[in-house]
């Protein structure tokens, strides 16, 4: 709900920031799969973090890293007429390998039990899948439900700062995306079933 309503402003605050890339010849496909490598060294650290609480640290920078360049390659295609139905596409399979990727590492690492890991790699994809199946039936999805992608991503990332001192703080922070998570599809799926209701 906060990063659909933040969108227009964040957008217009890197505009500016990707013209470099755009000078560099960067494309908003190498962006995208730039993203999804970070997300993989993210996994990686959480899976291998071994009682290294350093590497938790740089979980969360790594995840906040792929979030943004998952945020700027859309800024990127519009801003240089490169948007395209496959540039749409690609991005949004490769944000669901990147949540995927995130929460399989914490769950592998032992950070969260593997209930919570499940629910919460069920929950994030789930809120994903609602959206797009909404829409595939002309009822816009954006903004609906309060646990969307962006504000997972810095939950998961705080989180994992806190289990810097607090290891635990990730077995509970990933019980509680997955709660929440599952609640924004339950309010997806109201929300879908007032607005066909009403036509």
């Amino acid at each position: 709900m906060v990063s659909s309503k933040l969108k227009k402003q964040f957008e217009k605050a890197v505009a500016a920031a990707v013209k470099p890339l755009v000078r560099l010849g960067v494309t908003p496909n190498q962006v995208t799969v730039l993203g999804l490598a970070v997300a993989l060294v993210s996994a990686w650290l959480y899976a291998d973090w071994d009682g290294n609480r350093l590497y938790l640290v740089y979980g969360a920078l790594t995840i906040l890293l792929s979030g943004f360049l998952d945020a700027i390659d859309g800024v990127l295609a519009r801003g240089t007429g490169r948007a395209s139905r496959f540039g749409g596409f690609l991005d949004s399979v490769a944000d669901r390998y990147s949540d995927a990727l995130v929460l399989s590492g914490i769950t592998v690492g032992g950070l969260c039990s593997l209930p919570a890991g499940l629910l919460a790699l069920t929950g994030s994809l789930m809120v994903s899948y609602t959206r797009s199946r909404a829409e595939a039936e002309g009822v816009e999805m954006a903004g609906v439900g309060f646990f969307e992608r962006a504000e997972r991503m810095i939950f998961l990332a705080a989180c994992s700062v806190v289990a810097y001192r607090w290891p635990r703080a990730l077995n509970y922070g990933v019980m509680a995306l997955a709660a929440l998570a599952h609640v924004t599809v339950a309010q997806r799926a109201l929300h879908f079933k007032k607005r066909v209701e009403k036509t």
